[in-house]
């Protein structure tokens, strides 16, 4: 019981020998606080990455609607409407190989 109450009095902080105790708990104080960090630093990062991921599917689906706009633009057919809308109308020849010869 006096064993009790002496801890409960915090004898064990302001004896002589106390010394000890004090740098036990400065330790264990700094742990708690290196630990607490870390969980937060970890905490950001995830989010973090959670954030860049969204942003990865948002650039992705934009990328592919405009692949996808691109090959529809790009079409044969796409471009022979727009030249017939200036007046421009396809061969009926296909064109010849021109050779060089040196």
């Amino acid at each position: 019981m006096k064993s009790f109450l002496s801890f409960i009095n915090i004898d064990f902080l302001v004896k002589k020998d106390s010394i000890k105790n004090w740098r036990m708990i400065v330790y264990l104080s700094l742990l708690a606080l290196i630990t607490i960090y870390s969980g937060h630093s970890t905490d950001r990062k995830v989010y973090k990455v959670s954030s860049l991921k969204k942003e990865i599917n948002i650039l992705n689906n934009e990328f592919v609607s405009s692949r996808t706009l691109l090959m529809k633009i790009k079409m044969e057919s796409r471009v022979t409407e727009i030249l017939n809308e200036k007046g421009l109308v396809p061969s009926e020849y296909p064109p010849i190989k021109i050779i060089v010869k040196n």
